[in-house]
């Protein structure tokens, strides 16, 4: 216990130092310099009386597996620390309020981009398919994820299927198209966005993702039933998601389906679940001994996918 106290005080003179030395650093930006486990990082900073934290940005609901009950908060502790957080020093308020300030101006810019490319990409779609006002009206394309809630980031990390790196958060479309829809245009549309996310991935100077899925509306009738883990990470998507193109019918009817359903209401309450599971964990991982936090418990530091929608 002492050795460990000891080794916390060090690594908390450190951090401080280079905070002297350089200003305000985000979690990564410490990481790279201190070179140590991210969690003892984070402890040393949140036990000091010297150091502040700032977290800018929003969390919200996320599912896991691996959690009872599934609903946990995004960002993970471990990526809210490198990504959205800013470590200071208490006696300098105004330094760690003004680099929060350019942190979250990047962020917000950063959702900004991502939202637009989106944009582009499905108009540029749309237009050269066929039918393209069949499409405006028969068809909504939603977006969701980082971006609907301005915490888009844009730290490389490796796609899922290529391993090549790309721009930090994914686009993430659900289009969802009427039951009457023509199934041969539906099948375009569906091939016409698979090249562009791998036109994405292969161009060097855009490493973008996109994960999509193309569904009727009748998929998500079954879906509101949230009768498997599946259905409620689908659902999850469509109740944070806005419109990004397309037909405001579809989009309000898929909304009103979730109202109706009780989807909205089951969400808001899994999201306070979440909150309350969020608390206990940092609370956990910030005041037990290190040596008694085991390897199942840091599931509660690191992130979670929740990609079986685009699957």
């Amino acid at each position: 216990m002492q050795n460990s106290n000891w080794i916390g005080m060090e690594m908390e003179k450190e951090i401080i130092k280079l905070i002297e030395e350089k200003g305000p650093l985000t979690g990564a930006e410490l990481l790279a310099e201190v070179s140590d486990d991210p969690l003892h990082i984070l402890r040393s900073c949140k036990l000091s009386r010297d150091l502040s934290i700032q977290i800018v940005g929003t969390r919200y609901l996320r599912f896991d597996r691996k959690i009872e009950g599934y609903a946990r908060l995004s960002p993970s502790i471990l990526r809210e620390f490198l990504t959205y957080s800013i470590v200071g020093l208490y006696r300098d308020q105004s330094a760690l309020d003004s680099r929060a300030k350019d942190i979250l101006s990047h962020i917000e810019e950063t959702s900004r981009a991502k939202s637009e490319l989106a944009f582009n990409i499905i108009s540029s779609i749309t237009n050269r398919l066929e039918n393209d006002l069949l499409i405006n009206e028969q068809v909504c394309f939603i977006i969701g994820g980082d971006i609907v809630f301005n915490m888009a980031h844009d730290v490389p990390r490796p796609e899922r299927s290529t391993g090549k790196l790309v721009k930090g958060s994914d686009m993430d479309i659900v289009a969802i198209v009427d039951d009457d829809f023509p199934e041969r245009i539906m099948k375009r549309l569906d091939d016409e966005i698979y090249k562009e996310k791998y036109n994405l991935l292969l161009n060097p100077y855009i490493k973008e993702e996109i994960d999509y899925i193309v569904k009727k509306i009748s998929k998500v009738r079954e879906q509101v039933k949230l009768d498997n883990f599946n259905h409620m990470v689908a659902c999850k998507i469509l109740h944070e998601g806005t419109l990004l193109y397309g037909s405001d019918k579809i989009f309000h009817t898929v909304k009103t389906m979730l109202r109706e359903n009780g989807v909205t209401e089951k969400m808001t309450a899994m999201e306070a679940r979440a909150r309350a599971f969020r608390k206990k964990a940092e609370e956990y991982l910030f005041c037990e001994t290190p040596g008694k936090i085991n390897e199942e418990s840091l599931n509660l530091f690191y992130p979670a996918e929740e990609s079986e929608e685009f699957e």
